[in-house]
């Protein structure tokens, strides 16, 4: 780790004005500093900010400092953030981390986290030597030639099934960014993973009101129950009425390059009968784009297969065939 400065800034227009990288929680700021993938030499610790607060009145409001721990908890929060975010971490992970800090980690790609390897993502230009190399846990949608990495959040997941928007502030302004909006495909230039701008801070997650949402859940597949990244994930909410859905929202983690949104498998799912026949239909539509590396195309089915799984698991129908 190289030396830094550590300012404590105790407003938020004192901590926009200042130079710096902000430091919340610290689970994933200090492990990049560790590794000298980030070496700031200025840090602001924004812990003492006015940036907490849960707030379900209408819709939900999450600070971006509260922790995870503390959002997942929280009787007002829908099921599938609560589920996200229990599913993240380790507990003592959660209680540290906070939300806003979440949805702003870097992707956990190997080649990335090694500073001797090429990386498009942190050297751009250098090259992105998993196309061709390890490549089981990346991408196979979102992906370009130059960067095939999987987005690491969960709960971002969730947030942008939901439709979640981000709060940025920066000095004389603030703006408000849908989520799904704020992250970047790859494209040519993966090393811009999000809208933040320079001196921006997240200050708080709104997520409009959807009554229909507290039949939600997250399902996530991972190597191990504990503490793991997905292989895949989804994020799915269902309004049912007389055995048939009258609306869906389905999003997925674990395969794409950022929180992935499943429009296609939504439209299928409205208006379709409460089965698992009708699920499968819809699920069919959840890879579309997909392209496959050396070994990760098992993805791609189980991509289907943990749809189906949500779905089912929502509607109190066991899959028969489709357990991921």
């Amino acid at each position: 780790m190289q030396p830094f400065e550590l300012t404590t800034p105790t407003t938020v227009d004192g901590a926009v004005a200042g130079a710096g990288t902000y430091l919340a929680g610290g689970t994933t700021l200090v492990d990049l500093m560790k590794l000298d993938l980030l070496t700031p030499r200025h840090v602001q610790d924004i812990n003492a900010l006015p940036l907490r607060g849960i707030d379900t009145g209408d819709g939900l409001r999450l600070g971006a400092l509260e922790r995870m721990g503390d959002v997942a908890r929280h009787p007002g929060v829908y099921p599938m953030i609560s589920r996200a975010l229990l599913q993240s971490a380790s507990q003592q992970l959660r209680n540290m981390a906070s939300i806003g800090g979440n949805l702003m980690q870097r992707t956990r790609c190997t080649y990335f986290r090694d500073v001797s390897t090429p990386c498009n993502r942190r050297v751009p230009g250098s090259g992105c030597p998993a196309r061709a190399g390890a490549n089981r846990m990346h991408a196979v949608l979102g992906t370009s030639e130059a960067c095939v990495a999987t987005h690491p959040s969960d709960v971002a997941v969730a947030l942008v099934a939901l439709d979640a928007q981000v709060t940025l502030a920066s000095a004389g302004d603030t703006r408000t960014v849908p989520l799904r909006e704020f992250y970047r495909l790859p494209g040519d230039t993966p090393h811009v993973e999000n809208d933040l701008r320079p001196g921006e801070l997240i200050t708080e997650i709104l997520v409009p009101r959807l009554d229909w949402a507290r039949n939600s859940t997250y399902v996530k597949v991972r190597d191990r129950q504990s503490y793991e990244f997905a292989l895949c994930s989804a994020a799915v909410a269902l309004d049912v009425r007389d055995d048939h859905v009258v609306d869906a929202r389905v999003a997925v983690g674990g395969v794409a390059t950022v929180p992935w949104r499943l429009t296609a498998v939504e439209a299928a799912l409205r208006g379709a009968p409460v089965t698992e026949a009708a699920f499968q239909d819809a699920a069919a539509l959840a890879a579309d784009g997909a392209e496959p590396l050396s070994a990760n195309g098992f993805k791609v089915p189980l991509l289907r297969r943990t749809v189906v799984r949500a779905l089912c698991e929502l509607t109190q129908d066991e899959p028969t065939g489709s357990r991921a």
